[in-house]
């Protein structure tokens, strides 16, 4: 995957903002546990009191809070209140609020941060509990052992002592003792049980005052719900614009890798194209690329969403109850351990695949293009079988990895109840030891179900993940592979564009892997006006040299000038302008025959469209169609006929009037009478064009220029038609065994 890394460079921007909102995403849904945790603990089981620190206290019960306080500790609280009489501004408005001021003055809490609350918590929450304590006594005195509790006898004082009175006259000394045993006492308590135990008396307090307790309560829990509706919106839009931005990356991504492909594809020579089956090629430019697609708009929705969940979660659970970090701890390792089992399985699986469907791309196209000849054979039974055995390879692999894979998802589901169930096992028993509270127990259990699920969206990518390495593999091959034929960096030019003087110096030429070399030692030089052609054996050499002039292939050693310029020191564009080249197999594309002359020149006048047909001599069958030029062509010129497809493909070379002309064995589908006609127009039409011909007929090239005669990659004789009947036996030895006696005279 890292060596297509390159290819995402345009699309880092659209990437950085879609890791911003999966950031806020993450966020949302991390908040949400915190905000449930709050509704069950201050919103149901406190009556939304959040904190040890009332909003307002009457003047006679702050008296009694600061009894159980350090000087210190009282100037800190009473400086973070602010007392309230009929003197007072805004007495009315603190009136509504709080009814029992017009019997006694108040104490109200001036609008500090929340650092100074969490300051105030344990200040207040003990002196709270300590004063409901005190009134319990006092109202049942054998309900509490004083003597355990506040370090004096109860049963020593007179009935009816008041307690808080007593405690204000106590000396210094002593009530510092009564207030270090109070601090002993509730420092075990924790914060979070300090604040919900001191929740009742401050509600008890708040009655008392006149505020409605229950409005309070319905209050919270109403604004709660609405953050964490606010909270789910946010978390939804972000989920949509991610998808739309990782669609966007995936797509873009996929678009530009099939266009580099396809571009380094038209820049290959014949070398690599060697290296390349077509049906591997074909399966690269779109199942693979789709695999890369797939893995993108995955990677961007949960490749980088799930590790923020999952560090986010355990951040915040064991916040929450450092004591079960261990039930988080022992549930990753075991996904690790299944994720890293399943992973080692199916990755050699996912490289046999690509393989595979290679294979049955490979076995698939050679049936449809040559059903002809399966059905001239009847071999319709061995190609079934054929495709059959391919289809079923890859059926069977594919079968074996979703096994591996299935197991996944009951895995996670397994793993995730079970930690489910540990945690409730254990978080009861801490709630009843007042360790940890009821909401916070259920928000732990939601942060390991977020934690747990992080990995379940993570392993999603290891299903995806070893064929799309192996796709991305398989297309990096095809981006990163050299180019053995290159334009130079500072090309020259071919001076004069309308000659075309072709000469070959000591040319050799060795296929790339081959041991020996397969053209040698050619030397000869092809003028304008001129017609050179080639016979020899089957696999003498003539395509291989003629296919060396464009360079689909490069010389070994050796040189190849037109117009006495080295064609390695002219980039492949120029050399190619000035060649009209009609290969053995002849190729047409789907569209029109018109389309498919344009071809060569899509600026071609209609002019010299019809000349170009009238000399390859296709006019009579194009003139015979309804359609004329407008005739449509099916996709490889299947619609026509063999005859008709080479005369098609000479017409487009001549429409490009280039100074070059290569016809490799071109005329062979054609009868003798319009081969005849045919090279008579050539003559005519192309008399100051330099032409190459190949061919196997000896009639075709009777009145050539120049013959070249190869066997076995050599030059065996050069010269005209009655030249080389003299001199050339194996020139001689083909004509007899294609023509009389009389013919060749």
């Amino acid at each position: 995957m890292s060596r297509l890394g390159k290819y995402l460079k345009p699309f880092l921007p659209l990437l950085l903002l879609a890791i911003l909102l999966l950031f806020i995403q993450a966020n949302s849904d991390l908040s949400l546990p915190d905000y449930m945790s709050n509704i069950v603990n201050y919103g149901i089981q406190q009556g939304g009191i959040e904190n040890a620190v009332p909003h307002a206290v009457r003047q006679s019960e702050m008296s009694k809070l600061i009894l159980f306080m350090s000087q210190q500790d009282q100037m800190t609280v009473i400086a973070d209140y602010t007392l309230i009489d009929k003197n007072s501004d805004g007495y009315a408005s603190y009136l509504k609020l709080y009814p029992d001021l017009a019997n006694e003055p108040i104490f109200v809490l001036k609008n500090i941060d929340q650092s100074e609350i969490n300051k105030l918590n344990p200040l207040m929450g003990k002196a709270i509990l300590a004063v409901s304590a005190i009134t319990q006594i006092q109202a049942n005195p054998s309900s509490v052992p004083p003597s355990q509790t506040f370090g004096f006898d109860l049963s020593k004082l007179p009935p009816g002592t008041n307690l808080f009175a007593l405690i204000s006259n106590m000396p210094a000394a002593q009530r510092s003792q009564m207030i270090a045993a109070i601090d002993q006492k509730f420092n075990a308590m924790g914060t979070s049980t300090l604040v919900q135990a001191a929740a009742a008396p401050i509600k008890a307090e708040y009655i008392a005052l006149g505020i409605d307790t229950s409005k309070l309560q319905s209050d919270y829990i109403l604004h709660t719900g609405l953050i964490m509706l606010l909270l789910t919106l946010l978390s939804g839009i972000c989920t949509i614009s991610v998808g739309y931005l990782s669609a966007k990356i995936a797509a873009g991504l996929s678009r530009n890798l099939r266009k580099n492909v396809f571009k380094k594809v038209e820049s290959f020579s014949s070398t690599e194209f060697d290296k390349f089956s077509t049906a591997s090629l074909i399966t690269r430019s779109t199942n693979d690329i789709t695999q890369i697609q797939m893995l993108m708009i995955i990677m961007v929705r949960m490749v980088f969403y799930a590790p923020i969940m999952g560090i986010g979660g355990i951040i915040r659970a064991v916040g929450k109850s450092s004591s079960m970090w261990w039930i988080i701890a022992v549930a990753v390792l075991v996904l690790i351990g299944m994720i890293s089992i399943i992973y080692s399985i199916s990755l050699p699986r996912f490289k046999i695949i690509q393989k595979l469907v290679d294979r049955l791309n490979l076995v698939t196209r050679e049936n449809l293009s040559g059903m002809m000849v399966i059905r001239a054979f009847n071999m319709q039974n061995f190609e079934e079988k054929r495709f059959a055995q391919a289809n079923k390879d890859l059926t069977d692999t594919n079968l074996f990895v979703n096994r591996v894979m299935v197991g996944m998802m009951p895995g996670m589901m397994l793993i995730m109840n079970g930690v489910s169930l540990l945690i409730i096992w254990v978080g009861a028993s801490q709630v009843a030891q007042s360790a940890i509270q009821v909401g916070d127990m259920m928000a732990f259990m939601q942060y390991a179900i977020q934690i747990v699920f992080s990995f379940m969206m993570m392993s999603f990518m290891f299903i995806l993940l070893p064929r799309a390495s192996v796709s991305a593999d398989r297309i990096a091959d095809v981006l990163d592979t050299p180019l053995t034929i290159k334009d130079p960096e500072k090309p020259k030019r071919i001076k004069n564009r309308d000659n075309g003087t072709v000469e070959f110096r000591n040319v050799c030429f060795r296929y790339p892997g081959a041991e020996e070399d397969v053209l040698h030692d050619i030397n000869f030089t092809a003028k304008p006006g001129q017609t050179t052609a080639l016979i020899g054996a089957t696999g003498s050499g003539k395509s291989t040299l003629v296919n060396l002039i464009p360079r689909f292939y490069d010389v070994t050693d050796g040189s190849i000038l037109v117009n006495c310029t080295d064609i390695r020191t002219v980039s492949q564009h120029d050399l190619r302008e000035r060649i009209g080249y009609v290969p053995q197999k002849s190729s047409l594309f789907s569209g029109t025959i018109e389309s498919n002359l344009r071809y060569a020149d899509e600026n071609a006048s209609k002019e010299s469209l019809v000349e170009a047909a009238d000399i390859a001599q296709a006019t009579e069958f194009i003139s015979s169609k309804p359609e004329g030029l407008a005739t449509d062509i099916s996709e490889g010129g299947s619609n026509v006929s063999g005859g008709q497809k080479q005369r098609l493909s000479i017409a487009r070379a001549l429409v490009k009037k280039a100074p070059i002309y290569i016809f490799d064995d071109s005329f062979s589908a054609l009868d003798f009478k319009t081969d005849a006609a045919l090279r008579r127009a050539l003559k005519q039409k192309l008399a100051d064009s330099t032409l190459f011909i190949v061919t196997q007929r000896v009639s075709t090239i009777k009145n050539a220029d120049q013959i070249l005669v190869l066997d076995e990659g050599r030059i065996t004789g050069k010269g005209t038609h009655n030249e080389l009947m003299k001199s050339c036996e194996t020139y001689r030895e083909i004509a007899l065994s294609q023509l009389s006696q009389e013919e060749l005279a």
